[in-house]
């Protein structure tokens, strides 16, 4: 049965949707356009339409952009910044100490902190990094509907380098198409974060002489279980582009990872971040 809510409409440039794991695991989401944002759990069977000005702002800058790089980025930002560089997407090929860091201090404040390799279970078993401070929202964003640390590393580099390794034995995509049909077997992450520990137990030994004992260390926390607010997971995920059909209308049927689930159509929001839209959910 079909949400009864009253319209409500706001304007803005969007962001990545708010996540966050109520006390049970259920993902709540928060749609984000400008100063505008909407509980989208709450709009689950209700009709939504998103609808593009023909207006892009850059993140970062906010100055207006024809075309949005690096999720909402303008070209000189896409160039200058150092969350737009390579080293970001490898972080195994920071360049920091090499003296060409795009912005050093930038580095020092979030590439020189404590990062999480871990495992999760988005369309299957995979192995991503993230901050130490980023999690669960990490997983969120990729759909997992599990999610478990292996190693807490001193800094990005480092956990680049400890991905890199373990990528002998899992990978580290998400097959969204997969993930956001909903058809995920539930996995036994502790046993395979003790399994792939002890495979890599020399590899992981010789990192410790080069980083230092305490640089990696491995980490026993239990696996998280989530479940996404989703009504009807698509047959057949047919994506939605607003550059393509400006004007995104339908019945929101679910939302799992950064995306929208309508009865028309899928739309991964991250991906236009800083494109001005209006909303209208009711």
């Amino acid at each position: 049965m079909a949400a009864e809510l009253p319209a409500a409409k706001g304007v803005g440039d969007l962001r990545k949707m708010k996540a966050a794991p109520d006390a049970r695991g259920q993902v709540l989401y928060r749609l984000r356009a400008g100063e505008y944002e909407a509980d989208l759990n709450a709009c689950i069977g209700a009709p939504l339409r998103l609808e593009w000005e023909g207006v892009i702002h850059c993140v970062h800058c906010k100055r207006r952009t024809r075309k949005s790089y690096g999720q909402g980025h303008c070209y000189p930002c896409f160039k200058r910044l150092a969350r737009c560089d390579m080293c970001i997407v490898k972080p195994e090929l920071c360049h920091y100490f090499q003296g060409t860091c795009r912005e050093p201090e930038w580095g020092e404040a979030h590439c020189f902190t404590p990062h999480v390799v871990y495992l999760a279970n988005s369309s299957g078993l995979k192995v991503g990094i993230t901050r130490k401070t980023q999690l669960p929202t990490r997983w969120l964003d990729q759909g997992a509907v599990q999610g478990i640390p292996m190693l807490e590393v001193a800094t990005r580099q480092q956990a680049g380098q400890a991905e890199v390794m373990l990528k002998d034995a899992v990978s580290d995509r998400t097959n969204w198409r997969t993930m956001l049909k909903g058809e995920i077997d539930l996995l036994d992450l502790d046993a395979e974060r003790d399994r792939l520990l002890a495979r890599f137990e020399p590899a992981l030994a010789e990192l410790r002489k080069t980083h230092g004992a305490d640089a990696i260390r491995r980490l026993d926390a239990p696996a998280q279980r989530f479940t996404y607010p989703v009504r009807t997971f698509p047959h057949k995920v047919a994506s939605l582009n607003l550059e393509k059909t400006p004007r995104i209308e339908g019945v929101l049927e679910g939302i799992k990872g950064q995306y929208l689930l309508l009865d028309t159509g899928v739309i991964n929001l991250r991906k236009f971040s800083g494109y001005r839209v209006s909303v209208t959910t009711g």
